[in-house]
């Protein structure tokens, strides 16, 4: 088979594609659990509905706690990948004083 020229791309600029800095995906990541955990606890507690008999808590106290954890472990997530999103940014612009 000949290759048709007409439907080749034409030359152009490289693509060079760079990797995300170590901490990226983890602070995204982080981020995003932290605001959607609490707002899926709350929605699985409100779709488990009301107690049937005499309960302290009630199942969206309980699904609003746990989203709530969930989160802060994402917020926890967030603040890791943001300091060696931090660091490695500031590692290679600083340089060594000494």
């Amino acid at each position: 088979m000949t290759e048709d020229t007409a439907l080749s791309a034409p030359p152009g600029r490289p693509v060079r594609l760079i990797p995300a800095p170590p901490g990226f995906w983890m602070t995204l990541l982080g981020v995003a659990t932290a605001a959607i955990a609490p707002l899926f606890g709350f929605l699985i507690g409100s779709m488990m509905g009301a107690p049937t008999g005499e309960t302290v808590l009630s199942p969206m106290y309980w699904g609003l706690f746990i989203g709530i954890v969930i989160g802060g472990v994402g917020v926890l997530a967030a603040v890791a990948g943001g300091y060696r999103l931090w660091r490695h940014l500031h590692g290679k612009a600083g340089g060594s004083s000494s």
